[in-house]
């Protein structure tokens, strides 16, 4: 009785915050996507690898490039006149755009050092010049530096951005809980006291649909008073609150695997003996029919 209460009130916890955490991240990429948030934030970290912050160098020629902007005109003058900005880069493009932007001889590699050391910034001129000490006169080689150079600056753009996206995850959660009224201690409690309403479960949620949100609310989740007393019992809904929305941080995929498995375990039942002989028919001799006998 007791391992079928855990895993009424396992399956009841799971289900809610797998189906938050994919609520959050669906908001969460909607936002992205209008916001074009992945655009900005590598337009940033370009800006930052280049020491372009005014948009005036290095970065607005790259920009101008058509391997790397292919939807814009190649004219903007400032950031805030680009017509498109792209989400990626290709590490290569990069690179290829980078040279074509320093080399004021194309194909003259010797002239290639010299306009490197023309670069005002002493940064990029230091981080370029040793590329090309390094490559040998190689152009591919060099190439290949410089994209090695926006792989490692990119891999800190997207720390960062990750970090953000946690943070945006954490409040997103926490405005969910707190306008559903999703306490994780009073659920747990109520689902520890009656394990029947998670037993009404039976499906893990893959999508935001109507069903999903019908066997959510099924839960013992939303207002029944509001505004709340603010009291003993409100600081412990409070912490309720901060719990639901630590949950979303370890994702979607981690709470619909960990739902999947826990419903297995519930739906598990007792095996059937295999070492046990199939059931047989014994027939004896005084039940013989007729027809096996010969006689009518």
């Amino acid at each position: 009785m007791l391992g079928s209460t855990v895993l009424e009130v396992a399956v009841g916890l799971t289900f809610c915050y797998a189906t938050l955490a994919l609520t959050v991240s669906s908001v969460q990429e909607a936002l992205a996507s209008a916001l074009r948030l992945r655009a900005h934030t590598l337009l940033d970290g370009i800006k930052s690898m280049l020491n372009d912050p005014e948009f005036t160098g290095l970065a607005r020629d790259l920009y101008s490039h058509a391997l790397v902007n292919p939807h814009d005109d190649g004219q903007a003058a400032n950031q805030g006149s680009l017509k498109s900005k792209p989400s990626y880069v290709e590490p290569m493009h990069f690179a290829i755009a980078l040279v074509d932007a320093i080399q004021s001889v194309p194909g003259n590699y010797a002239q290639l050092g010299r306009d490197i050391d023309a670069i005002g910034d002493p940064q990029v001129r230091a981080a370029l010049a040793g590329i090309y000490q390094r490559t040998g006169g190689n152009l591919a080689a060099f190439q290949d530096g410089v994209a090695g150079w926006f792989n490692s600056a990119m891999e800190r753009v997207s720390g960062s951005y990750k970090r953000r996206s946690l943070l945006v995850s954490l409040l997103l959660s926490l405005l969910f809980a707190i306008v559903f009224n999703i306490d994780s201690i009073h659920l747990f409690r109520s689902l520890w006291h009656y394990p029947a309403v998670a037993a009404q479960i039976s499906a893990a949620p893959s999508s935001i649909d109507q069903r999903t949100l019908a066997l959510l609310f099924t839960l013992p989740i939303g207002w029944s008073k509001f505004p709340p007393v603010f009291d003993q019992a409100f600081l412990l809904q409070v912490a309720g609150w901060l719990i639901t929305a630590s949950t979303a941080l370890f994702g979607a995929p981690f709470w619909f695997d960990m739902l999947q498995r826990t419903m297995q375990l519930r739906g598990t039942g007792n095996k059937p003996d295999e070492k046990s002989p199939p059931m047989t028919l014994k027939v004896s001799a005084s039940t013989t029919t007729p027809a096996a006998d010969g006689r009518r």
